[in-house]
């Protein structure tokens, strides 16, 4: 909601200034969001008199002036204005001037004659919408004034955050009676007269033109009209288009904007009809036809349903009740005779339509969130003697209000001990009563510990005594209630284990320069198809959402894969093709002939674009399987887990991943995950074109394994020896196994072996594969001599022989 300070000084006193009323308002409840300077761009325009203007020597449309801008000597200005004339009062742009739209003056020529700034109509400034000409301002106004200054732009638009449950506040004057309840004393706020013209008699009544039928009383619960006839639509004046222009609406003419005033004043939407355009003169509010095609104002066509409320005339709707009117009903230029409607709808069926229709308006806005029954006739003619003025229409006697849901105020009793030991206040009933006093509740003090009260009309959102709570807390201050805190012994906290487990992998996933992924459980329906998973795979057994947000989010996701793939997808879109992204979350799998899924966690990951960014010490090179697989050894080494090993997947197994890109992960010998290659199918139907190394694993597992108990050992007291061993082997020969073999010879000065280099090409034979391995030796109590390591590692290097049919090289 946004309103201008001006705008709210019209019908309250403000005596606490800008920043006390933007505190206030948002200590009682309405967050104010921004407050910003009207008429900042004026800065630099001041007032000027024409001293002398005379026809361009070189263009038939433009103007020399001398203008008296305050300055010691005249400035020259081109000007193209018909009504630029001599000792005509106008605004000017001096150079440096920033105008609204970015438009920055500066000097220059223009047809070969120096011109030294800007004459400018009211639409240049924003101040109106006439761009005739110059605007003209008053002969006593003396030249290099500010304009500001001037004609008093000092003004400030403030916008607040509103809560659903506060549609009275949509509107200025409900702002101010906000306002005015924060003020010491209170102000109660008054709402501006109504003055409604003398009828013309000639006219005849209402009832003579026009009737009001309501055929769904659900869907509309009060509708009230006026005629007006006779009216001259065109510009509005200068303060209803200032009015509309502080608050972000653009003026249209003079019958519009006072719905669009009004609307912004009460809170009220109203619209006007072309009585002239309305078959039969006169309006049938029901139900719409099922698939009938409607175009709004905003020249869209809709398919509507048999649920949507329609405002229609004797042959065809002509509005979208509560949403947005028709083109086939708007004001024109030529528009005499309106038909302004006032009506109060069901805010269950207006959120419904604005939502299927796609349409938001500053109506449906305050429909959807319900408007004040009771204000229907006031906004009618506020916006009724309006139109009579500004339009100087004339108005035909009498009110069409059809009200088949009459308003029947609410009492709610409230006990005033229950609601102290609510808030933690020891407020009497006297005290409750004048708060609520200050926003209009009518309350009577039944005794000294019952409230009966009645919240006024416009509170919709106003109707058991939690809510009168609210409404106490708020205007007593939030601030004003003591902290209290629970009287509890203080206990350590302790976590599950489950969570302690999350936890640590999130740590160890960070430390290796992995980002944290967090996606929706939710995916589509077809990412089991996307993934490749076989028939029988139990992944493809879907938990189906029974009301989905969208058909992306039709399922629960049986696999954390496809949600990081789609990320890495969407920071590819944007650049960003370096990637290192873990998740840790549950997956859904539907139980067979079971009510609940299963639930399993895992934990998933990926690596995708470069090993390292370029720099002085390296080039870019794109990251493989063997980053992945290292990124794993490093976190299992960081969480403590022994017993990890990888082994080639089983082509049959390999769904989402290439066939001998992909190895299982083991744990104990126990298969408890894969990390792999994605798949280039599975990378299209994603739209990734850069490869994708994921893994994925069950987290009960591994859970198991990580413990935050840890055992010190003695850093070592002696050196230790390092021994290479190279065999030459066959292709098939797996690395691992052979670093396993050393490790299981249960030697206790073997401290560490690993492969240091494999090698198959020139000089190997074909089929082979050369495989040089490193073992670190040392000895808890001594330092090893070359005897005692070269026994050892003798040893070793014939079982390496031995076990895998190996020959030395």
């Amino acid at each position: 909601m946004k309103f201008s300070l001006s705008w709210l000084k019209e019908y309250i006193p403000l005596e606490m200034g800008l920043e006390g009323l933007t505190d206030g308002l948002t200590m009682a409840g309405l967050e104010v969001d921004s407050v910003t300077p009207l008429y900042d761009s004026l800065d630099g325009v001041v007032v000027a008199r024409i001293v002398e203007a005379k026809p361009h020597p070189n263009a038939d449309k433009l103007r020399l002036c001398q203008v008296d801008v305050g300055a010691d000597e005249p400035v020259g200005i081109v000007c193209g204005a018909p009504n630029a004339a001599e000792g005509l009062v106008v605004p000017c742009a001096l150079p440096g001037a920033v105008l609204p739209g970015g438009v920055k003056i500066k000097k220059g020529k223009i047809r070969g004659e120096k011109s030294g700034g800007m004459l400018c109509s009211a639409r240049e400034l924003q101040l109106d919408t006439d761009a005739s000409g110059l605007m003209e301002l008053g002969t006593d106004l003396e030249p290099g004034t500010p304009l500001k200054e001037a004609l008093d732009l000092f003004d400030s638009m403030v916008e607040i955050d509103l809560t659903p449950n506060r549609p009275d506040c949509l509107s200025v004057l409900g702002v101010a009676r906000e306002a005015g309840s924060l003020q010491e004393p209170p102000v109660v706020l008054t709402r501006p007269a109504v003055s409604l013209p003398e009828a013309d008699a000639s006219l005849g009544t209402i009832g003579d033109h026009t009737s009001v039928t309501i055929e769904d009383a659900d869907l509309c619960w009060r509708y009230a009209a006026r005629l007006v006839f006779d009216v001259k639509v065109g510009p509005s004046p200068a303060w209803l288009q200032r009015r509309l222009l502080s608050v972000g609406l653009t003026p249209i003419n003079n019958i519009v904007d006072i719905t669009n005033f009004v609307m912004m004043e009460t809170g009220q939407p109203l619209h006007a009809f072309d009585f002239d355009r309305l078959a039969e003169n006169r309006i049938v509010v029901k139900r719409a036809s099922e698939g009938e095609a409607f175009t709004t104002l905003d020249e869209k066509e809709h398919k509507l349903n048999a649920e949507m409320l329609m405002i229609c005339d004797g042959e065809k709707s002509v509005a979208i009740g509560g949403v947005m009117g028709g083109m086939n009903s708007e004001i024109e230029e030529g528009t005499t005779r309106v038909l302004l409607e006032s009506a109060c709808f069901n805010p269950t069926s207006v959120r419904k339509t604005s939502k299927l229709t796609g349409i938001h308006s500053d109506a449906s806005h305050r429909f959807e969130r319900g408007t004040d029954p009771e204000g229907v006739v006031y906004a009618l003619d506020r916006a009724t003697a309006l139109m009579a003025e500004l339009g100087n229409g004339r108005l035909v006697e009498g009110l069409i209000d059809e009200n088949p849901v009459p308003y029947a105020p609410r009492t709610i009793t409230v006990d005033v001990d229950a609601l102290n030991r609510r808030l933690g206040t020891s407020l009497s009933a006297d005290d409750m009563a004048g708060y609520l006093a200050r926003v209009e509740f009518t309350v009577t003090v039944s005794d000294a510990n019952t409230l009966e009260v009645v919240p006024p009309s416009f509170r919709v959102d106003v109707e058991r005594p939690e809510d009168i709570s609210e409404e106490i807390a708020r205007l007593w201050g939030y601030n004003n209630i003591e902290t209290s805190y629970a009287k509890v012994v203080a206990a350590k906290e302790s976590y599950p284990p489950a969570f302690e487990a999350r936890q640590a992998v999130r740590g160890a996933f960070v430390g290796l320069g992995f980002n944290e992924a967090v996606n929706y459980s939710f995916i589509r329906e077809d990412a089991v198809d996307r993934l490749r998973f076989a028939e029988a795979d139990p992944r493809r057994r879907l938990v189906t959402i029974l009301n989905p947000i969208s058909e992306e989010q039709k399922v629960m996701r049986t696999s954390l894969v496809p949600g990081l793939l789609s990320s890495a997808a969407r920071n590819i879109s944007v650049q960003e093709r370096s990637l290192r992204l873990f998740e840790v979350g549950a997956t859904f799998i539907a139980g067979e002939g079971e009510t609940l899924p299963q639930e399993p966690e895992m934990l998933a990951g990926l690596v995708t674009g470069d090993r390292r960014a370029a720099s002085w010490f390296g080039k870019e090179e794109s990251c493989d399987f063997f980053d992945l697989k290292g990124a794993l050894e490093g976190f299992f080494e960081a969480l403590h887990v022994s017993g990890v090993a990888f082994r080639p997947m089983a082509a049959d197994d390999c769904s989402y991943t290439r066939q001998g890109y992909t190895a299982e992960i083991l744990l104990d010998g126990e298969a408890i995950g894969l990390a792999g290659k994605v798949h280039g199918d599975v990378l299209k139907s994603f739209e990734l074109k850069q490869d994708v190394f994921v893994f994925e694993m069950a987290m009960a597992p591994l859970a198991e394994r990580i413990s935050g108990d840890r055992q010190a050992t003695a850093i070592p007291k002696f050196p230790s020896v390092t021994r290479d061993v190279t065999i030459i082997c066959e292709a098939s020969v797996r690395s691992g196994d052979a670093v396993a073999s050393i490790l299981d010879e249960k030697q206790p000065l073997i401290e560490r072996a690993w492969l240091l280099d494999r090698y198959a090409g020139e000089n190997i034979p074909e089929g082979k594969q050369s495989l040089t391995f490193r073992v670190v030796y040392r000895s808890a109590d001594k330092t090893l001599n070359d005897k005692a390591v070269n026994k050892i590692h003798n040893r070793i290097m014939e079982m390496l022989l031995k076990r895998f049919d190996a020959v030395l090289p």
